[in-house]
C-alpha cells in the first residue's frame, strides 16, 4: 500500500451529531421552524453537501430560503462547537496512522470540507494529532466539485504521484465511497454515528481502524 487516504473529518473524529446540532441551531438563528431529528438527518446522508441539503429541504417544503446563508451560519456554529468540545479520535485512528508512517505509507486527508472546518478540527485534536504531520490535506478550496465527484481523490493521487490501485481510502458515508470508487481507489467503509444504516454497497466495513486489516482489503492482498 502506497498511501492511506482518510476521506472525511468524520473518519478522524465522529462529528456527525455535532453537524446535525449545528444545522438545527442555524435554523433557529434564521427564524426557520425546522428541526432535523436523527432519523430525518440520517436519511439525508447518502449524498454530500450541507448547503445542497438545506436547499433541497426548503424546496420540498415550498419555502424560499437563502441556503448559502443558513449553511454559513451552520458552519460557524459547528466550528465553534468543535473547537470547544471534548472530541476524541475515532477507534484505532492514531495507532493506524503511526503504524502506516512507520511502514513507509503516506497518510492523507481527502475531504471536500472547508479549510475553516479543518482548522477547527486541528484545534480540537490538540496534541493527539496535527494535520500538518500528514503527507497531504485536500479541502474544498483545491477542487471544483464535492463528493461523490472523484475530483478530490484525483487531485490527491496527482499530488502524491501514486496509482489509485496502490492506495486505500476509508470513508464514512456512501457519497465518499462513490467518489473513491469513481477515482479507481479501493475503499473501506467506516460508518459514523449516523451512517451505520446507510447502503455502502459491497464496500467492506470496519468498526475500528487497524493497519493490517486495512492492507488486507487491497485487491492484490
Amino acid at each position: 500500500m502506497a498511501a492511506l487516504l482518510l476521506g472525511s473529518i468524520s473518519v478522524v473524529v465522529d462529528t456527525s451529531e455535532l453537524q446535525r446540532e449545528a444545522f438545527n441551531r442555524a435554523f433557529a438563528e434564521h427564524g426557520l421552524d425546522w428541526e432535523w431529528d436523527r432519523s430525518s438527518y440520517t436519511a439525508m446522508l447518502g449524498s454530500n453537501g450541507g448547503r445542497d441539503r438545506v436547499a433541497a429541504y426548503a424546496e420540498s417544503r415550498g419555502e424560499d430560503v437563502d441556503a448559502a446563508a443558513v449553511h454559513a451560519t451552520k458552519s460557524r456554529l459547528f466550528q465553534e462547537r468543535l473547537r470547544s468540545g471534548a472530541v476524541e479520535p475515532r477507534p484505532g485512528l492514531l495507532s493506524t496512522i503511526r503504524a502506516a508512517r512507520d511502514a513507509g505509507h503516506k497518510v492523507v486527508l481527502v475531504t471536500t470540507t472547508s479549510a475553516d472546518n479543518l482548522a477547527a478540527l486541528d484545534a480540537a485534536l490538540g496534541d493527539a494529532l496535527s494535520l500538518a504531520d500528514l503527507d497531504l490535506v485536500v479541502d474544498a478550496e483545491q477542487v471544483a466539485a464535492g463528493k461523490p465527484d472523484p475530483a478530490a481523490y484525483l487531485f490527491a493521487l496527482e499530488q502524491l504521484g501514486e496509482e489509485a490501485s496502490d492506495c486505500l481510502a476509508v470513508e464514512d458515508n456512501p457519497g465518499g465511497v462513490a467518489a473513491a470508487r469513481a477515482a479507481g481507489v479501493p475503499v473501506a467503509a467506516f460508518p459514523n454515528e449516523n451512517t451505520g444504516d446507510q447502503d455502502f454497497g459491497d464496500a467492506p466495513r470496519v468498526d475500528e481502524l487497524d493497519l493490517d486489516t486495512l492492507r488486507g482489503l487491497l485487491p492484490a492482498a
